[in-house]
């Protein structure tokens, strides 16, 4: 018996012939494609000891220019002229301004009362006037000696001349024989005798004269020392008025009023607003670089003014040298205004100017390399490369060695690479 089926029902469908051309053609595109960028890639990586990702890292081209060394720090402002009063005696004090008025220079701060010191000046004074009229007396007395000796000095010319006139009549009668022997001998005799007593009449006038000369002088001199003690004591006294040195404005008051003070003893001190300098602190490593006279440039709320190093201290504290800087005014830049003791503001100062040098931007890989290795990228590929770096600014790097105009280097960390000599940089 036979079962009918299906497949009377069922029809042949005949299989579409597709060319294969296209798919032969896509799949070389797709290797080929693969062959371009995947194999170099391939062999990049193969050829790379370390890859890092593009966006850690930061680039920067080796270009000629000028280097500005220089060095960034933060000043304190402080008043160029602030000085302070002392007490030049022991005594009571009056003040006759408080903390914080305007002053002008001259003005009379504050008085010391010291009945001792002007006691002293007025015993000294007596003293002076003492020696004056003891100065006047010896000149009176040397012109009463002197006039004596010249006196006495007349007198022997007076014997001296009649001796001479009794010694021509004495010749004449001798040539005459009208003379004894005797007579004629007695009569040079007393020639000679008023000779002597003239010539020593002179000698002793003069030598009278310069004794007497002498003694004023002494008494000069003892005038001369007494008058500069008494300006001396004139000038402590007058010292006793404190008057303020400079045009500002009066400081903290060291003392109350009407107290008692000491020699020597802070009294007071005027600052003067007209006139202000940053006290900076220096790293000491720049220390040996730093000389006086350096330029500097001071942002004052965004506007940057001249200045110059004018102090550098000798000693070290806290690893760092205290130096000042002072504004420099003059017909183009004027001093800025407005300045507040001990506010802050950042200073630069320009230790060397290196034109037309070989430099690159400064970072992080002069850290970690030393200033000594260098990263230099070609082709995203980045290789260690020796260098040798000189003078350094806060922005860039002298390259003295290793690198040419227009290399690009790693200017980012490079401790992430290991010193490894290759370094693919993925994108």
């Amino acid at each position: 018996m036979h079962i009918a089926d299906t497949s009377g029902q069922d029809t042949l469908i005949q299989k579409k012939s597709r060319p294969l051309k296209w798919y032969a053609l896509a799949g070389v595109a797709v290797i080929g494609l693969l062959l371009f960028y995947v194999v170099p890639a391939v062999s990049s990586w193969q050829a790379s000891d370390a890859s890092v990702s593009a966006a850690r890292l930061r680039l920067a081209s080796v270009n000629y220019g000028d280097l500005v060394r220089d060095l960034s720090i933060e000043g304190r402002v402080v008043a160029a002229v602030s000085p302070r009063l002392y007490s030049p005696a022991q005594g009571t004090i009056t003040f006759a301004v408080d903390a914080g008025d305007e002053v002008a220079k001259d003005q009379v701060l504050a008085t010391i009362d010291s009945p001792d010191l002007t006691n002293q000046l007025e015993q000294e004074n007596a003293a002076l006037e003492e020696l004056q009229t003891a100065l006047s007396r010896q000149r009176i007395q040397a012109k009463k000696a002197m006039l004596d000796d010249q006196k006495a000095v007349d007198l022997a010319q007076i014997t001296l001349t009649a001796a001479s006139r009794e010694k021509r009549r004495a010749d004449k009668a001798y040539e005459t024989k009208t003379i004894s022997n005797i007579d004629f001998e007695k009569a040079q005799d007393d020639l000679r005798n008023a000779e002597l007593v003239h010539q020593h009449a002179i000698s002793d006038a003069e030598l009278n004269k310069e004794s007497l000369l002498f003694e004023i002088k002494s008494k000069e001199h003892q005038l001369t020392r007494q008058e500069l003690k008494v300006a001396e004591l004139q000038r402590q006294v007058d010292s006793l008025e404190l008057r303020s040195p400079v045009s500002g404005i009066v400081g903290n008051l060291a003392v109350e009023q009407k107290n008692q003070v000491a020699k020597n003893q802070a009294i007071l001190s005027v600052v003067d607003l007209s006139e202000f300098e940053l006290e900076v602190g220096i790293p000491e490593s720049y220390a040996d670089d730093l000389a006086l006279g350096m330029q500097a440039q001071v942002n004052v709320n965004g506007q940057m003014y001249p200045a110059k190093l004018v102090t550098i201290s000798p000693e070290i504290e806290n690893n760092q040298v205290t130096g000042r800087v002072r504004f420099v005014a003059d017909d183009s830049n004027a001093s800025p205004v407005g300045l507040r003791q001990n506010q802050r503001l950042t200073t630069r100062i320009l230790m060397e100017n290196k034109p037309n040098v070989l430099m690159v931007q400064r970072g992080q890989f002069l850290d970690n390399g030393g200033g000594r290795v260098a990263y230099v990228v070609r082709d995203n590929i980045a290789y260690r490369t020796p260098i040798a770096t000189g003078a350094r600014s806060l922005a860039a790097v002298e390259i003295t060695s290793g690198l040419n105009e227009h290399d690009t280097i790693i200017v980012s960390g490079i401790a992430q690479f290991n010193n490894a000599e290759t370094v693919l940089i993925t994108q």
